[in-house]
């Protein structure tokens, strides 16, 4: 695999550090571009971040001392400087996706941890091990955009990467109907409990936006490529409720869900331990090696304990049993800024390296 030159559009924001965390070392990806607002413009990315970092790791010495660039004046310079780009900029939802498709008319591919483009019909959504085959929309997506090389494509909400996952190999039996209760960590926020400091010893049932994005993306995630767009799936029927928890990393989910033809607790644990995606079968450098991991001890998940697990990539299951109104219940735990956000980012960049989208 050949070495790919990357930026990192808002790379001072907390997705944008993990970012660069993830990708420092990285076998295919070397950044050689940091973007952020103007307000960070010019300076050195070590003095632009400041004590806004929030990684447990240093800054990576060969981005401390590389100058930020503007993310929206600079766009020219940075789109024909890099093979693709990384987004994860703060910014209101229409001027993102005016950024965003500004970056891929320019021949700059963006590889967006952002949601303002997650519901375009021809920018693929995607967690790699679930839909892979989505990438090739992209090519419709180009046609629209009149670029050869530039396009959009986008990873989905951090907080349906927990049960989507425990789901997707459940499909075959029949997904009628599911209920998930989202516990979601601070981080997801851009936030620490130093930044954060009322969190402590509180919850916030309320997360603006979130239910809608958790019921809807699924549907989108599981639909079909269709005459050059992604047509959403029709079912199951989704409905969430999503909590903001005392957690610095690690969305929770408690989930409900019934099928059309119940399958027993052996076979769903069964499908869970056996499943593999395609980045699996690829070897992809952030793939973990066992995506879906099933713990029988009732304690199991926990944030502390397991949502590290395989780097922060790989989701964990636990507590399946019957229920008296569905037909199983069970819970799932995904690291958020790693599985859910930046290294789901950094793992469709690498798919879409594999299938030769940035050549």
């Amino acid at each position: 695999m050949r070495r790919y030159n990357v930026g990192v559009i808002g790379a001072t924001g907390m997705v944008g550090q993990r970012f660069l965390t993830l990708l420092s070392g990285h076998p295919w990806f070397k950044v050689t571009v940091v973007a952020a607002s103007s307000r960070s413009a010019g300076k050195p990315y070590r003095e632009a971040v400041g004590a806004k970092w929030a990684m447990s790791v240093p800054v990576p010495e060969e981005i401390a001392s590389l100058t930020v660039m503007d993310a929206v004046a600079d766009k020219e310079i940075i789109a024909g400087s890099v093979d693709f780009c990384f987004c994860a900029v703060d910014m209101k939802k229409d001027d993102i996706l005016s950024l965003e498709e500004a970056y891929a008319r320019l021949e700059c591919p963006i590889v967006s941890n952002n949601s303002a483009n997650r519901q375009v019909p021809d920018v693929p959504m995607v967690v790699p091990e679930v839909n892979p085959e989505h990438i090739e929309v992209i090519e419709w997506q180009k046609k629209r955009l009149g670029t050869k090389k530039g396009f959009i494509a986008v990873k989905s909400n951090c907080s349906i990467q927990s049960y989507v996952p425990a789901l997707h190999p459940l499909r075959k039996y029949g997904l009628r109907s599911v209920l998930a209760c989202t516990y979601q960590a601070i981080s997801g926020a851009g936030k620490t409990f130093a930044t954060w400091p009322e969190m402590t010893d509180n919850i916030i049932p309320y997360i603006a936006g979130e239910e809608e994005k958790s019921e809807k993306e699924p549907l989108k995630v599981w639909g079909e490529l269709r005459d050059g767009k992604i047509v959403n799936a029709s079912s199951p029927l989704i409905t969430t409720q999503c909590l903001r928890v005392p957690v610095s990393d690690g969305h929770t989910a408690a989930v409900f869900v019934s099928f059309d033809k119940k399958p027993s607790k052996e076979d769903i644990i069964n499908d869970w331990r056996e499943f593999k995606g395609v980045p699996q079968e690829l070897e992809l450098p952030s793939a973990p090696k066992q995506f879906l991991n099933y713990f029988s001890d009732d304690n199991r998940p926990q944030t502390r304990l397991d949502r590290d697990l395989e780097r922060g990539m790989a989701v964990s299951i636990g507590r399946l049993r019957e229920d008296t109104q569905y037909d199983y219940k069970f819970v799932c735990l995904s690291h958020n800024t790693l599985r859910g956000a930046a290294g789901g980012g950094v793992l469709l960049a690498e798919l879409l390296a594999a299938k030769g989208y940035f050549d």
